[in-house]
């Protein structure tokens, strides 16, 4: 068998160098958006949830911390579970609808995607 060959991408994204004055740039902490110039989709989906649907809001340009607590109000808001992961609130049900009016109230452009 050939051996495959390593790009940067299968490093985990360090970087390497011999120089000593090498100073790694601090990484920029993205400012969360304010809710009018943020632009989210709220999505039906049940791919991978053994059949179970769940409403999933994308799009959201901030901070974890304040994905995480625009997360906990549509949990609380709509009085189920659900969890924030890889940028993406997930909320265990069908409440597509109930979502989007909570986000209006609150400022947000929402996109309604998916039939």
């Amino acid at each position: 068998m050939a051996k495959k060959k390593l790009g940067l991408e299968d490093l985990g994204g360090f970087v390497f160098s011999t120089n000593d004055d090498f100073e790694l740039e601090n990484e920029t902490v993205e400012e969360t958006l304010s809710p009018k110039e943020q632009h989210l989709e709220a999505h039906f989906s049940n791919k991978g949830r053994g059949g179970k649907v769940v409403t999933v809001v994308k799009g959201f340009v901030g901070t974890e911390e304040d994905l995480k607590a625009l997360g906990k109000l549509l949990k609380v808001k709509c009085g189920v579970g659900g969890s924030v992961k890889d940028n993406e609130i997930i909320i265990q049900g069908k409440f597509r609808d109930k979502i989007i009016e909570i986000l209006q109230k609150e400022g947000y452009n929402v996109k309604r995607v998916g039939g």
